[in-house]
């Protein structure tokens, strides 16, 4: 099976100003977040990454996410050099690629659940008609049919984070990132939404979610566990 995701050897590292003390000065020093990850996500596979808060979980997610660059190492999305392309070209990538869902949901309060699925899709040149009926049919798949003229406000947590998955499929990515996506849901809610993820999973999409929910974490394929930076 082919990769996805191929990381080999990443590093980040995070560059702190020197602290001033008294007359002197200390020297730049550097917090190593991740310290050599290598890591392979074949196409189609759901992969849960755990470990505790710091142990740079989120950060690799970014990265994998092309939301920051690393300190070094190699990295391949989907057969292209993704740590080698500049900012534009990672933009498109991202664009095309990847869709993501977030613990907070990040939904417009004034727009309706149809408008927020919508608006990822405002950045291609797909027409508007075709938008709203994609988004209406996610809308359906994700069990919100008769909710599409919601606003946030309106909706329930795990309602809001349905929105949220029909938003990040609109643009027909290959890869769903999903960080923390049940955090704020209760036990029974997070069980539906990883269902959701399943079907998503079953039709033939690459998840990577990072999750600190061992019951959460079952639901995937495989789980790569992380500490101070490393895989273990």
């Amino acid at each position: 099976m082919t990769s996805a995701i191929s990381l080999e050897n990443i590093t980040k590292t995070f560059w702190q100003e020197p602290r001033k003390n008294g007359d002197s000065s200390e020297g730049r020093r550097g917090v190593h977040v991740l310290k050599g990850i290598s890591l392979e996500i074949a196409r189609g596979e759901f992969m849960a990454l755990q470990g505790t808060s710091g142990s740079g979980k989120s950060t690799l997610l970014q990265i994998i996410g092309l939301l920051d660059r690393a300190t070094s190492g190699s990295y391949r999305l989907l057969g292209h050099d993704a740590q080698g392309l500049d900012d534009d070209a990672q933009s498109d990538l991202r664009n095309q690629a990847l869709g993501f869902i977030f613990q907070s949901f990040y939904l417009i309060p004034y727009a309706t659940a149809l408008e927020n699925v919508v608006l990822p899709g405002l950045y291609s040149h797909t027409p508007r008609s075709e938008l709203r009926r994609r988004a209406a049919e996610l809308l359906e798949r994700v069990g919100l049919g008769d909710r599409m003229d919601f606003r946030p406000a309106g909706l329930s947590g795990g309602q809001q984070q349905r929105v949220a998955m029909a938003r990040a499929l609109l643009n027909e990515p290959d890869i769903i990132l999903a960080d923390e996506p049940t955090g704020q849901l209760d036990s029974r809610t997070s069980r539906e939404i990883m269902a959701l993820f399943q079907d998503v999973n079953e039709s033939g999409k690459t998840i990577v979610l990072v999750t600190h929910d061992e019951e959460v974490a079952r639901v995937a394929q495989r789980t790569v566990h992380l500490a101070d930076g490393k895989i273990v």
